[in-house]
């Protein structure tokens, strides 16, 4: 039997070092969505285009950051968390698109997930099912307290996690194509208090807590529930929520530092503004 490596992807197809990705990183699963959050950055270098994983690393208010797409759904999503985490990284925030599910939600809202229905079936083969993808509370505090000040509509609580995009989600499939087992689900989630569907994030929750890292995550909601379209709208407000979160991150991480302290108990509001102009 051949010896795998240590980690099969071999650094993104050899391209990325040691020293090359920063404790902070933004994962988005669309490659498009790298260009967006990037742009309010100091500065940034691309540094590998491995399959779906685009990777840039640059700086934020002179700290370093890194971005990193993860493609769509639990398999890939946990190549890059494993990949990026192996190379250093230790706080990861999804940025995403959703469609609501409950009735209080429009387009251009932001969900904050608090944790994930572990529908991925990736996280499966890591733990048992019982275990639970939770969302870390400093970085879930810092969405929070960034989305407030951005002026954003936002929700937090805990989203579903697919493993399928069509059947998974209860959407009928082509030439109609239906199962008893679909026409509950939306139903049944709907009843649960869930409040919006995506693919990665219940798997990002997982492992991360699992390997004793942080993990938060931001979608917006682009799904019309009136006529169905894809309505983009809110998608730039998401970027920057991802951006001042990621800034009032570093800040609290380095009075934690300097205090030897575990956790940061945040103080907002006001927190947002004076985080921007930390070095």
């Amino acid at each position: 039997m051949n010896k795998l490596p240590e980690y099969i992807h071999e650094r993104m197809g050899g391209k990325l070092q040691q020293g090359q990705i920063a404790k902070y990183v933004i994962v988005p699963g669309s490659q498009t969505r790298i260009k967006k959050i990037v742009s309010h950055w100091d500065e940034h270098k691309k540094l590998a285009h491995h399959y779906e994983f685009l990777v840039h690393s640059g700086t934020l208010n002179g700290q370093a950051i890194t971005a990193c797409s993860t493609g769509i759904g639990g398999r890939s999503t946990s190549i890059a968390i494993d990949e990026m985490a192996a190379l250093g990284a230790n706080t990861f925030i999804r940025i995403g698109v959703t469609g609501g599910i409950q009735p209080n939600m429009h387009v251009g809202d932001l969900v904050i997930a608090s944790g994930a229905v572990r529908m991925d079936k990736t996280s499966e083969h890591y733990v048992f099912p019982e275990y639970p993808a939770v969302a870390d509370m400093e970085v879930t505090c810092a969405l929070i307290a960034a989305a407030q000040s951005e002026g954003c509509n936002y929700h937090v609580g805990i989203g579903a996690t697919a493993s399928s995009f069509y059947a998974g989600q209860g959407i009928t499939c082509l030439n109609g194509y239906r199962t008893t087992k679909m026409d509950a689900i939306v139903s049944d989630i709907k009843s649960a208090n869930v409040y919006d569907w995506d693919t990665e994030t219940a798997t990002i929750y997982t492992l991360c807590n699992l390997y004793g890292l942080r993990a938060g995550r931001v979608n917006v909601i682009v799904d019309d529930p009136n006529t169905g379209l894809y309505e983009p709208a809110g998608e730039d407000d998401a970027v920057k929520v991802v951006t001042a979160a990621v800034t009032l991150l570093m800040k609290w991480d380095k009075i934690k530092q300097a205090n030897k302290e575990d956790v940061m108990l945040p103080d907002h509001p006001g927190t947002i503004h004076e985080a921007r102009g930390a070095q």
